[in-house]
């Protein structure tokens, strides 16, 4: 009897943690899975704004706002750009003063909070950079997917596509840059992105089935003239990017890739998110495994369809060491095993996706370097 009550005891509990697993993995794995366009990973820490003065802003001090460059911030119903830290402006233990380059739109007042973003743009191409532009409907599986297209003088197009905590506003970025060089430019809103169709799931599967997206939108460049398409992606928009190439019916007419902060390694990005959501260590198998069951994503498929030895075109790697989301090691290692085909360009203190931000100069040279040959 005492062996039979032990088995029940131990039964119970079983099913108990196994119950507990699955919430907290189901609630976890919403970082990812059901992260909304724009709103910022559980990896970005929400800051407060101390006080404003003439072209200067003070803020929580933290890591976030010692981070080098320029950079978006976003509030609830606010938007502003910030410039370097002020050395010259008086700091305290508790906050640092940034420039205030602009409030894009709203307010900011003291107390409220604040998150870094790399978006530095808000709106469309024509009103925040008074391009010419066109609003485009690329043909997807799921629907018409909405789409930018700045019109260039070359016959090489390159395809912008935003990952985790962005959308496709942070294309602006390097939108200039693109236009400077003549480059056509399609900015490509995807499943799940606000105006285009959701998953039949409504989660995000961190590039595992998105990337057919990208392929439409390869497809749709081709049919309106592009000889050559060059793909840049941010986050698992990079993931797409790198599947779009290996996977795409047209990938031969794909020349290059500029992968930024690529997801290579999707559980070890699911426990990133899950572990910024404080999930307790001994639960992040279980919170890893509960997004993989929802969404399909098993670590073989992910590692098979990433395989460097498929790479088949140059690709240039921006990529952090202090990358929260995305493993840096892995972009080092990819390089390391196509060293004919990859450059790995290492951004030192800079978070997920936003290595644009913090040295545009730098960034915007190298993107030069590696598309001259592709023009």
């Amino acid at each position: 009897m005492r062996i039979v009550k032990a088995a029940v005891t131990a039964a119970t509990a079983a099913i108990a943690v196994g119950t507990a697993g699955a919430a907290v993995g189901r609630y976890a794995g919403n970082a990812a899975l059901k992260a909304s366009p724009g709103r910022p990973l559980p990896t970005e820490p929400r800051l407060t704004v101390h006080s404003l003065a003439a072209g200067q802003i003070t803020l929580t001090r933290d890591l976030a706002t010692l981070r080098p460059g320029i950079h978006g911030l976003a509030g609830d119903g606010s938007h502003a750009v910030v410039g370097p830290v002020l050395d010259t402006a008086p700091h305290s233990a508790d906050a640092v003063v940034r420039r205030l380059e602009r409030v894009t739109h709203g307010t900011l007042e003291p107390g409220d909070k604040v998150w870094l973003t790399p978006n530095l743009h808000v709106g469309n191409p024509g009103g925040a950079l008074g391009f010419h532009y066109r609003d485009v409907e690329v043909p997807g599986e799921l629907g018409p997917l909405p789409a930018w297209l700045v019109p260039g003088a070359r016959e090489t197009w390159v395809i912008t596509v935003h990952g985790l905590g962005s959308t496709r506003e942070l294309s602006m970025n390097v939108m200039e840059f693109l236009q400077r060089y003549r480059f056509p430019h399609l900015a490509l809103a995807y499943r799940g992105d606000l105006g285009a169709p959701r998953s039949p799931d409504r989660l995000n599967h961190l590039g595992e089935t998105e990337w057919h997206d990208v392929a439409a939108a390869v497809r749709h460049a081709v049919h309106h003239g592009a000889e050559r398409v060059v793909l840049h992606g941010w986050s698992t928009g990079a993931t797409m990017a790198l599947r779009a190439a290996t996977h795409s019916a047209l990938r031969e007419r794909i020349c290059g890739l500029v992968l930024d902060s690529p997801v290579l390694d999707a559980e070890a990005t699911l426990r990133a998110l899950a572990s910024a959501r404080h999930v307790p260590g001994p639960l992040l198998p279980l919170a890893v495994r509960s997004a993989q069951a929802r969404t399909g994503l098993l670590a073989y498929q992910d590692r098979a369809a990433l395989d460097p030895d498929r790479l088949q075109v140059p690709a240039l790697i921006f990529h952090s060491p202090d990358d929260a989301v995305a493993s840096w090691d892995l972009s080092r290692d990819l390089a390391r095993r196509r060293p004919d085909l990859v450059t790995l360009n290492t951004v030192p203190n800079a978070p997920h996706g936003a290595l644009w931000n913090a040295d545009p100069e730098a960034y915007e040279e190298a993107l030069r370097r590696f598309l001259t040959p592709l023009m």
